[in-house]
């Protein structure tokens, strides 16, 4: 097998990932925010599983060392077989929804550093003409809602940037998936109001694998939120603005 890159590596659901994936027998290529961090997930895949594994350091809001800081990367890959691209953040939604400095944190982080990621990613596995990209967007993007419009609208721009990506890569050998999970049971959402249908780490992490691996379109994780959702984009604006969701 060949290499996988895991951008966001650091995050629960990425940890979860990088098992999976190492367990499987792909080399891996990491991406996260805390150098310490990526060595010790680094060194646990290695000794664990017998895989190669690099990393570099990678931070979300960094936008314009992104490309140069890729495509150094890639260089000293010999076959991508595919990419996972997991940054994201929900930020300060409260402050956000007041302050254009927390807003513009959740945006950079979640919509604008993805895209600036995911493009020399997409160029590279389109100049080798295979592999798959799986972005991980969020349900919150499929309407948004009062509580994390924020957050939601940043989602909702990256479901939307896939969507046109996969169009764009259709018949290049390249395919991209949207993975979008409902609540998951990370350090981002600890303690945190309001979760219901709460989904472990592993359980997204391989919904992501097969997304990848399987060339899905759209995964919507646990399945049941496809249901959900649509019911959610189905209801009238003029009841709809009335709940409190």
């Amino acid at each position: 097998m060949s290499t996988v890159l895991v951008l966001g590596a650091t995050a629960t659901i990425g940890r979860a990932l990088v098992r999976r994936l190492a367990a499987d027998g792909y080399d891996l290529l990491l991406a996260g925010r805390n150098e310490k961090e990526m060595e010790a997930i680094a060194s646990d895949a290695r000794i664990r599983y017998g895989v190669h594994v690099g990393w570099f350091p990678f931070e979300a809001r960094d936008l314009e060392r992104h490309e140069a800081t890729i495509s150094k990367a890639l260089s000293e890959v010999d076959r991508l077989a595919g990419a996972i691209v997991l940054v994201g953040t929900l930020g300060n939604e409260g402050a956000a929804q007041h302050d254009g400095e927390a807003a513009r944190e959740i945006l950079e982080v979640n919509f604008t550093g993805v895209v600036t990621a995911v493009t020399p990613l997409a160029d590279a596995l389109e100049a080798q003409g295979e592999g798959f990209l799986v972005v991980v967007s969020s349900v919150a993007g499929d309407r948004g809602r009062a509580s994390n419009y924020v957050y939601g609208s940043a989602k909702a721009g990256l479901s939307a940037f896939a969507q046109g990506l996969r169009n764009r890569l259709h018949g290049s050998g390249v395919h991209v998936a949207t993975v979008k999970p409902g609540f998951v049971d990370t350090k981002m959402t600890y303690g945190r109001e309001g979760m219901f249908l709460v989904a472990s780490p592993d359980r997204v992490a391989r919904a992501i694998q097969r997304a990848g691996e399987n060339r899905k379109d759209i995964v919507y994780v646990p399945w049941f939120w496809r249901p959900v959702m649509w019911l959610i984009r189905a209801l009238p604006e003029r009841i709809f603005k009335r709940l409190s969701l």
